[in-house]
């Protein structure tokens, strides 16, 4: 199981960007976590198979319908898998 943390920038806030995350995830067997960050921009952590993992890379890339996102940096995140996905 690997790990990937995700940050994403553009109008990603208020537009139930974390809630939609999470939906996505669960529907691609991931765990992890959505947050707001003060810059502005959503972190998401998510832990599963790697293929659900670029899954939801490309899924954070649109968003929901509401977002406008600019960019989706991703990165390793060496944590011990969440037990579930939530938002923060």
């Amino acid at each position: 199981m690997a790990c990937a943390r995700f940050v994403v920038s553009g109008r990603v806030q208020g537009v139930f960007f974390r809630a939609s995350t999470r939906d996505e995830a669960l529907r691609l067997g991931l765990t992890g976590h959505a947050r707001n960050l003060p810059d502005g921009t959503v972190e998401v952590v998510a832990c599963g198979d790697d293929a659900a993992l670029a899954q939801l890379g490309r899924w954070l890339e649109i968003g929901p319908p509401l977002a406008q996102v600019s960019r989706v940096e991703r990165g390793a995140a060496a944590i011990a898998a969440p037990e579930r996905f939530r938002i923060a």
